[in-house]
């Protein structure tokens, strides 16, 4: 039905989208459960799946969830038919429903808001659902990942996601940057030939890309700042609790960059991302119950170190000192906890049903810290041998780029790496020969590299040097060499892996968790 109403302007949500009007004469407004707050003592309509249920005498508590949020709905057998009644009576975890009623606030419930239903259409009954609040195996958990999508953590986690991804188009779309798509079947190697995965292209070699680097270069060319988004691909036979064999990459390429505005663009970028995180997604923090104050500190003001800066501070006294404080805090904190647990289980015997959920809930966090603890205790000395023994011209590892943000409250820089493991199209420190003018940003709290990249070489006599050095084909890169022949100006860029980026700002230990569907060394399913 036309409304012909007074023109009013369309309500947006948290990324500046438009909220659709809903206009209603009689029926209940079909509302989402994140809306509930705009339709406090109205009737409304909820569509979605059940939760959780805990019953008593004429009530069943049912919490919903339709994708954007979780709600209690109490359903009262005096205020339904007999037949919204049974219904809820039988309506399992994960099963399909449709109910109705009226909004009324409760900052005590879940989301704030709590629905006295009035009516109630079972849509579909689940069978019984295979993940239970008790505790299961990663291997388990990644195995049902189509379901363990429907956990409240993981609806966090990629909540989350979804905003950084708006961030990064929002961050550069404002700055005048295009989004440009790279292929994602090459010709060639942009990161090495180790980890290209190859495949037979009608009857030519090709491979899935390692990056949309030398293409964003092409573009950049063309078009002065343009991005890339997409997924990259490697063959590294990794097992780390940083790495995905398949994995989203944001690359920005810019025309006459240099360096030090590479790293202030970067520095923008993530204090942006960041910033919307804090302001968009306070629920899905608090239920990852992430610290947030080492994301306050990481707005801005990053400290720039050079690599070899970065060495004397692995090697240092003070990292030793550090390490030996964090095996002392850890041996404590494991003997503490243990002691809640022996606690723990003296009560249980004599709690209350509630009270024997909660010690579980709690017994289940010790074993998954102690676990956490041991892995530590087992890692500290060699992440300390390995530093003392770290010599210049080495790349840093996982450990040593945790070593070195130890040192501070927020994300750093670190840039002008040994020539030697930085790649082929990496430009020279015309004032240094020995390294490249690269960079890195390294998140605090043990995250490690987020970003990577830095100038490229613009002397087309040093690339083909380079190709021929690295034991790449030449022809492969004619086009990459037109680039130096036709208009060459300094130019930049770098690549932000978005898995590793959600994995800090959740302050969660794996990034497998922050991608819907992770391909992994040993993962292909589901």
């Amino acid at each position: 039905m036309p409304y012909f109403g007074a023109f009013v302007l369309p309500e947006r949500d948290r990324y500046g989208l438009p909220v659709p009007i809903v206009i209603s004469m009689s029926t209940p407004t079909l509302s989402s459960i994140d809306r509930l707050s705009h339709h406090e003592g109205e009737e409304v309509t909820i569509q979605g799946w059940l939760y959780n249920k805990r019953s008593s005498k004429g009530l069943h508590f049912l919490v919903m969830r339709d994708g954007t949020g979780l709600s209690q709905c109490v359903v009262s057998e005096e205020a339904v038919s007999e037949q919204a009644w049974n219904a809820a009576n039988e309506a399992t975890q994960e099963s399909s429903i449709s109910l109705t009623g009226t909004v009324r606030k409760d900052e005590k419930q879940v989301g704030g808001y709590e629905v006295s239903v009035t009516d109630l259409t079972l849509i579909h009954k689940a069978e019984e659902y295979p993940i239970t609040p008790k505790e299961h195996g990663v291997d388990f958990l990644m195995n049902h990942r189509h379901l363990w999508l429907r956990s409240q953590r993981q609806w966090a986690i990629l909540r989350i996601r979804n905003s950084v991804i708006m961030s990064i188009h929002n961050f550069f779309q404002e700055r005048g940057f295009l989004q440009m798509d790279a292929p994602i079947l090459t010709g060639t190697a942009v990161e090495g030939t180790s980890t290209l995965f190859e495949m037979e292209y009608f009857g030519k070699s090709a491979y899935l890309t390692q990056s949309g680097q030398l293409h964003g270069e092409a573009m950049a060319m063309a078009f002065g700042k343009i991005y890339t988004f997409g997924p990259t691909f490697r063959a590294e036979k990794s097992k780390t609790r940083r790495h995905l064999t398949e994995f989203w990459m944001i690359e920005p390429e810019m025309a006459f960059y240099d360096l030090d505005m590479t790293m202030q663009l970067a520095e923008e970028l993530l204090g942006r991302i960041v910033g919307d995180a804090l302001k968009n997604c306070q629920a899905e923090l608090e239920i990852l119950g992430r610290d947030q104050e080492p994301l306050k500190r990481s707005l801005s003001g990053y400290p720039r170190v050079s690599y070899d800066k970065a060495v004397e501070i692995l090697k240092s006294e003070k990292t030793a000192h550090m390490v030996a404080e964090k095996i002392a805090a850890a041996e404590k904190e494991a003997e503490d906890i243990k002691n809640e647990s022996e606690v723990g289980k003296r009560e249980y015997g004599q709690a209350k049903k509630w009270e024997k959920r909660k010690i579980d809930a709690r017994e289940l966090e010790i074993q998954r810290r102690l676990t956490e603890i041991e892995e530590e205790l087992r890692n500290l000395p060699a992440w300390l041998a390995s530093a003392k023994a770290f010599e210049w011209g080495t790349d840093f590892g996982g450990s040593d780029e945790t070593l070195i943000t130890w040192h501070f409250d927020r994300p750093i820089i670190v840039h002008r790496f040994p020539h030697e493991f930085k790649a082929f199209y990496m430009k020279r420190d015309p004032e240094d020969d020995r390294v490249a003018l690269g960079m890195d940003v390294l998140a605090p709290e043990g995250y490690g590299e987020i970003v990577g990249g830095g100038e490229r070489a613009t002397d087309l006599a040093f690339l083909e040097s380079q190709v021929e050095k690295h034991g790449l084909p030449a022809e492969a890169f004619t086009w990459y060499f037109d680039l130096r022949r036709y208009g060459s100006v300094t130019h930049s860029g770098f690549g932000l892996g978005l898995e590793r980026t959600v994995t800090w700002i959740c302050g969660i230990h794996h990034l497998r968790e922050t991608i819907p569907f992770a391909r992994t060394l040993d993962r292909l399913y589901p």
